[in-house]
């Protein structure tokens, strides 16, 4: 889930699905978890209707498809087109200085197959929720499975941009309980293209895309 970012493009979605888819640099000090009263300054001001209409036409577009897992190419583009149009009117571009990017998310939709586990048998793939923990008070990440297998990962993040972190994983846990640590290799890119109270749109360096919900909020780790 963490995995560079395209650029958003403004987009004005169709109705139907048929009619078209974190450390700072390493010498720098990590953001303070609390409230910004100055946080509306750096909004892009649209109506809150229109993005409110925009959330929905993408989650409309996620529905039924499994967290992506069962995403038809058609579907997959029909979804990334609602995307893109939502990064157009991400109301905190320098998503890394917003506190709405810590607590508790639950991912609902991604591209990845590693995530999805869609090379391997049914069985083998993780079927109950799939969460990823933000804090950038400290600068770290955790991804955690649940049912059937709850692996875990964690992760130290390094900003390189005002959205955009470098990912080290640092270790992994297997089964919940087995813990290995990570090689130097493993590593990636993720940046955050939309952020708001409830909604966090992210894309990787793999070109992956990445839709989750808060369920939590607050740095958590």
């Amino acid at each position: 889930m963490f995995p560079t970012a395209c650029t958003p493009r403004v987009y004005t979605p169709a109705k139907t699905r048929n009619s078209v888819s974190l450390s700072f640099a390493r010498n720098s000090k990590p953001i303070p978890c609390k409230r910004n009263a100055n946080l509306l300054t750096t909004c892009k001001q649209v109506p809150r209707s229109e993005r409110a209409e925009r959330k929905a036409e993408l989650l409309h577009s996620i529905k039924g498809l499994n967290r992506g897992a069962s995403a038809s190419e058609e579907d997959r583009n029909v979804v990334d087109a609602f995307a893109k149009s939502c990064e157009a009117v991400n109301p905190h571009p320098a998503s890394l200085e917003c506190p709405l990017i810590n607590g508790q998310w639950r991912l609902i939709y991604t591209t990845s197959e590693s995530i999805l586990g869609s090379s391997r048998p049914a069985p083998f793939r993780p079927a109950g929720p799939i969460f990823q923990y933000i804090d950038t008070s400290k600068m770290a990440a955790l991804n955690r499975e649940t049912w059937p297998f709850f692996n875990e990962v964690k992760a130290s993040l390094t900003a390189t941009s005002k959205s955009e972190v470098a990912v080290q994983f640092t270790f992994f846990k297997l089964l919940g309980l087995l813990p290995v640590k990570a090689p130097p290799t493993a590593t990636g890119d993720l940046n955050t293209t939309y952020v708001d109270e409830e909604l966090r749109i992210g894309r990787g360096n793999k070109g992956n895309l990445f839709v989750l919900l808060k369920e939590k909020d607050g740095c958590l780790l």
